[in-house]
């Protein structure tokens, strides 16, 4: 999630469990805290994939954050002691401070490497975008109500009323991916596709119409689903350019980023350049995780020494007003086969890639 995000999330909990006794100061420590493990994001790890696959790595991992909190509680209890409250409750603050940041990150569509240093596929639930106000503001009322009043009579309470309204909206979306899968997995079975994957996430900045990715061999299918919707999810078949992942066999880099992803990549051949593009993020064409990987060179593909990432493309107010009316009328049509001619377009010069 944002950063704004984790760090309201952060000052909500450790004034629901600290207020009491740190009064304001507990939201100030807590927000602090709360947007340590993104600390990540300075570090440069060698190239495009690198830094995005490394990123929500060791500084994401539950046994790492456990840790920390226990070095913290130790020192916190050995240099700045209070009688007011045990070294189980600073351990539990510090503790739930820091580890609901990856667990949030963990309900996006990124990937987050919860269990580092062991290697599954990163966790990425998907139930919520980076950016979702219905899930942030309850958190920022109540640290401005905290901020202002103090954190004490009536307003001691609005963290943990805010925290409870936050979590029941994740619930809301958790409920919301269930429906769109579910949906979209009974056309699949009438139509007879076996799926290799099937990857869903809200549309931007809401949880009412959801995009459902399906994977099939050397094409795949986008859908929209909305919790208004009647009539079968409508498949639109995308080419996902599988053949040329062979020219990728022996680039590290690459097999990287197929983990990560769980191998949910689109491959296109634009002019020289061999483009890789991570479909989960983002919308229908427009998706922020694009790499230059290799180029056409003597009649061969030749991968790049380095991977580049190419600009973002985010669309328009107008897909997004578009998006905005399909969620509501189910009968509104988005052009999503128009939207992925997106990747088409012609490669920008970039500055590392050869």
């Amino acid at each position: 999630m944002d950063s704004i995000t984790q760090a309201v999330l952060g000052a909500t909990i450790q004034g629901a469990l600290l207020g009491r006794w740190q009064g304001r100061k507990a939201l100030v420590y807590g927000a602090m805290l709360g947007t340590v493990p993104d600390l990540d994001v300075v570090i440069d790890y060698g190239d495009a994939v690198a830094d995005m696959t490394f990123h929500r790595g060791f500084s994401h991992s539950l046994f790492f954050l456990s840790a920390l909190a226990v070095l913290l509680t130790c020192l916190a209890r050995r240099f700045r002691p209070h009688p007011g409250y045990s070294a189980q409750r600073l351990f539990l603050t510090l503790w739930l401070v820091l580890i609901t940041h990856p667990l949030l990150d963990s309900f996006t569509s990124y990937g987050t490497q919860l269990f580092w240093p062991l290697m599954p596929i990163p966790t990425a639930w998907s139930s919520i975008f980076i950016i979702d106000p219905l899930y942030t503001v309850p958190l920022i009322i109540a640290v401005l109500l905290g901020a202002i009043g103090g954190l004490h009579g009536k307003v001691s309470k609005a963290p943990a009323i805010a925290l409870v309204l936050s979590t029941c909206y994740l619930g809301f979306t958790v409920a919301g991916k269930v429906m769109a899968e579910q949906r979209v997995e009974a056309e699949l079975a009438r139509q007879g596709i076996q799926a290799e994957a099937v990857f869903s996430g809200p549309t931007p900045f809401n949880s009412l119409l959801w995009r459902v990715t399906v994977v099939d061999g050397e094409d795949y299918y986008e859908t929209l689903v909305g919790w208004r919707d009647t009539a079968p999810p409508h498949l639109e078949r995308l080419p996902r350019g599988l053949a040329l992942a062979e020219a990728l066999e022996d680039s590290p880099a690459h097999a990287r980023l197929a983990w990560f992803t769980g191998g949910i990549l689109r491959y296109d051949r634009i002019d020289d350049h061999l483009i890789v593009t991570d479909l989960r993020l983002g919308m229908t064409g427009f998706h922020p995780f694009r790499f230059d990987f290799a180029h056409w060179q003597d009649g061969a593909w030749q991968v790049n020494p380095w991977v580049d990432r190419l600009p973002m493309e985010r669309g328009s107010l107008e897909h997004m007003k578009l998006l905005w009316s399909r969620a509501w009328q189910p009968e509104v049509q988005v052009p999503l086969t128009q939207w992925a001619d997106e990747l088409r377009k012609p490669v920008p010069v970039l500055g590392k890639a050869h």
